[in-house]
């Protein structure tokens, strides 16, 4: 009799897949509040790496870290009109506290840009207070009708950017370079997934934004998801907040803004863009374990297992040691294979003996045997090969699942069947926009026929990318 697989096959049923490994991997739990998650510490693991390397990112790009209240008043959210008609479905509000009724309700922050607002307009004076960039690492609350672990929570954490600059000129640079120089270097060469970088239509912009930019991957079922967006909110909020500066020429104008994000969905990008049916595969350099050295068994390989384990550490490498020789080997082998961490080297009496370790690699699959001398030298250029490998993977699996079409029949076709389409905005339109919308299929962002990211919505030549999405 065949033995039962550990999680549901990818082809048979995608989603219990996805669900399936967010349990046996331990990245996650559903919270007691429909729409919440706890995220247990092998998950927050790789939420601590995301942060790291992003955080660097937005460091260079000359942001700096700042933290704003969770409550907002609701009269902020009403300031700008289409930001609060975009979020109205979202927002949890609270009328009480304390045991009394509150003079104003207070919203759970959906987002910042009302109460950054509020104090931009108190910061900003000079032309001298500008450029000002400010991020947050924190949680949001966007009351959520269809709740999926990582990809749509109902609280989940993120960083937003917000920044305030003298012309449009410099917030619309300072804008594509947070989407390109920081989001997209940070999500191909580091989570090793190969997006697309777009602009979104009017329909999908984002509330009280002129522009959004945006970044879509190809998950393994071929849908589509939106990885972290950047928006030009042009002078919108500061009309709503008169948040003005006194120029050089002594006149006062309204600045310029921008806003950016990206949350803990990339995890969930992460799972679904390279997990396999044998569970996680966690790009090496993201990895917060990079290599687990394995105690087969045998109280007294131990030691010798331990200082292997350090010797790799001292080497530059990111190593987690599995001594516990009390639980069976299978079951731990089974379980690193789950979280797909990059290497496990396997150490046993015999080994040790032969001066040799099982060599497991989890992202192009197979075993071999090394010298535990050569170890050192050998993994940090095995590790660039599997980094290369994930990312080779991602853009193969879009290109190959991609159809350029010419009608909208064909675009909903495609999208339905599991992939994407590339169809010229000049033959879909909003029209053609609204009826894809009626078949559960959305354009994820418009692009300029040599890939790049084009300046106007309705710029010459412009390519719609369709697809369904999460």
């Amino acid at each position: 009799m065949a033995k039962a697989p550990v999680l549901t096959p990818q082809a048979e049923d995608f989603p219990r897949w996805y669900q399936d490994l967010i349990n046996k991997a331990e990245l996650a739990d559903n919270g007691p509040v429909r729409g919440t998650m706890v995220i247990r510490p092998y998950g927050y693991g790789l939420w601590e790496r995301m942060q790291q390397e992003m955080d660097a990112r937005i460091k260079d790009a000359g942001a700096q870290n700042a933290y704003f209240p969770l409550f907002i008043p609701q009269s902020y959210l009403t300031r700008e009109a289409e930001h609060v008609e975009g979020f109205a479905p979202e927002l949890a509000v609270v009328t009480h506290g304390g045991g009394k009724e509150l003079e104003e309700p207070v919203v759970v922050r959906p987002t910042s840009e009302t109460i950054i607002n509020d104090y931009f307009s108190k910061w900003v004076q000079s032309y001298r207070d500008l450029p000002l960039l400010i991020n947050q690492w924190a949680n949001v609350v966007r009351w959520e009708m269809r709740p999926r672990v990582f990809l749509r929570t109902t609280e989940f954490l993120w960083q937003e950017g917000h920044t305030a600059h003298a012309t449009y000129e410099e917030a619309r640079d300072y804008a594509a370079h947070i989407h390109r120089n920081v989001y997209a270097a940070f999500m191909v060469d580091v989570l090793g997934i190969d997006v697309v970088l777009g602009r979104k239509t009017a329909r999908e912009r984002f509330a009280g934004a002129v522009n959004t930019l945006t970044l879509e991957g190809m998950m393994g079922d071929g849908k589509a998801l939106q990885m972290g967006t950047s928006h030009e909110l042009g002078t919108n909020f500061a009309k709503a907040f008169n948040t003005q500066y006194l120029s050089k020429d002594g006149k006062q104008e309204l600045v310029w803004q921008t806003s950016w994000g990206s949350s803990t969905r990339m995890v969930g990008g992460l799972i679904m863009s390279h997990g396999d049916d044998n569970g996680l595969r966690v790009p090496p350099r993201l990895a917060a374990v990079q290599v687990v050295v394995m105690a087969i068994k045998g109280d007294e390989a131990v030691a010798k297992v331990r200082e292997i384990g350090d010797r790799l550490k001292a080497a530059g490498l990111r190593v987690h040691v599995d001594d516990r020789t009390d639980t069976p080997f299978g079951r731990r082998a089974v379980d690193w294979e789950l979280k797909g961490v990059p290497v496990r080297v396997e150490i046993g009496p015999r080994d040790l003996e032969a001066g040799t370790a099982m060599l497991a690699r989890r992202i192009p699959g197979g075993k071999e045997p090394v010298r535990i001398d050569d170890l050192a030298g050998l993994l940090p250029a095995l590790l660039e090969e599997d980094q290369a490998q994930l990312l080779r993977e991602s853009r193969e699996r879009r290109e190959s699942r991609t159809a350029d079409v010419t009608g909208i029949a064909e675009a909903a076709e495609a999208a339905t069947a599991g992939g994407w389409a590339r169809i010229p905005w000049a033959a879909l339109g909003q029209e053609g926009e609204a009826k894809l919308a009626e078949q559960s299929v959305s354009v994820r962002c418009l692009v300029a026929e040599d890939g790049s990211v084009p300046d106007a919505d309705d710029a010459p030549g412009n390519v719609a990318i369709v697809a369904r999405a999460y």
